[in-house]
């Protein structure tokens, strides 16, 4: 039996039906179940609930022989250390008390970084307390996600343009959440290993946020540019919707650590994930955008 976290999220939904096509049993934890698709729903047993409760935990974990560990986002959270560390805490305690062998969970890449790196710290303080399990640990350790641009379809399709905090002319390492899915499904379906271990993930490219744009310009067939915006400026953005001081910091770390080189050392040992920048933009870029003018 293999335990899925966060199965409705874009990582999560992937790894599930990989997981049911290669005939493996799963079962999710879901915080409504009516989320999950019907198709989905007929063949996985669902535990509703967060698995921050370890009451929750506490359904699910029996008799389960791996875990899929992923914290969903929070932004209205006080703390993104205490936000992890609140899911971790009681992970690792349930990973202990069911006997859990396996655990594969998606963190950052950049571990061993010495500076406040913000979100991507309080992702390595999870990994370090799921560690205290001594369940057989890999944590996946990703860069910046494609997906995370298409939250910018509608800059792109109606101004030509998306935006980041990152220079222009740096490469930005990037994966695609469907090779995240993937290698997880690799390892939830083969226990051989054994251990803890950190594992970098990266998609083959070292594309910068302008050469970016000149792919995702000639997949589209018109024009797109970058442009960055100013750390200052997004933290002002982020005050303007209502962000605490402390999701401000967390977020403005995370984006100087990513600009100051945090992922470089991860990046020339990860092993290279499939899905390079231009098949992603031709195969979930495009169509996403060519949908929004339909």
């Amino acid at each position: 039996m293999i335990v899925v976290t966060a199965p409705t999220g874009q990582i999560g939904s992937q790894l599930v039906r990989q997981l049911l096509d290669r005939g493996s049993r799963v079962r999710v934890i879901v915080r409504d179940v009516t989320r999950l698709d019907a198709t989905v729903r007929e063949q996985v047993e669902a535990i509703e609930g967060s698995h921050d409760d370890p009451t929750v935990l506490d359904r699910a974990l029996p008799g389960a022989d791996a875990l899929f560990w992923l914290v969903p986002p929070n932004p209205q959270a006080p703390s993104a250390e205490e936000h992890y560390l609140t899911f971790a805490r009681a992970g690792a305690a349930a990973i202990a008390r069911h006997q859990v062998g396996h655990v594969v969970g998606v963190t950052s890449a950049g571990h061993g970084w010495s500076n406040p790196a913000g979100v991507l710290s309080a992702a390595f303080a999870m990994d370090a307390e799921l560690a205290k399990s001594g369940a057989a640990y890999r944590a996946l350790a990703m860069p910046f996600y494609m997906e995370n641009l298409l939250g910018q379809l509608d800059a792109i399709r109606g101004q030509g343009t998306f935006s980041l905090t990152c220079a222009g002319d740096l490469p930005l390492a990037t994966v695609a959440t469907r090779d995240i899915a993937g290698a997880a499904a690799d390892l939830l379906t083969d226990l051989s290993w054994t251990r803890q271990e950190t594992l970098p993930l990266f998609g083959p490219d070292r594309l910068t946020p302008d050469d970016m744009a000149e792919v995702i310009s000639q997949e589209l067939g018109r024009p797109v540019t970058y442009r960055r915006t100013a750390l200052e400026d997004f933290a002002a953005m982020l005050r303007s919707r209502g962000a605490s001081d402390q999701a401000v910091k967390d977020l403005t770390e995370m984006f100087t650590a990513q600009d100051d080189g945090i992922y470089d050392v991860d990046w020339a040992r990860a092993k290279p994930a499939p899905t390079d920048f231009r098949t992603w933009c031709r195969q979930v870029l495009t169509p996403a955008v060519n949908s929004r003018e339909s």
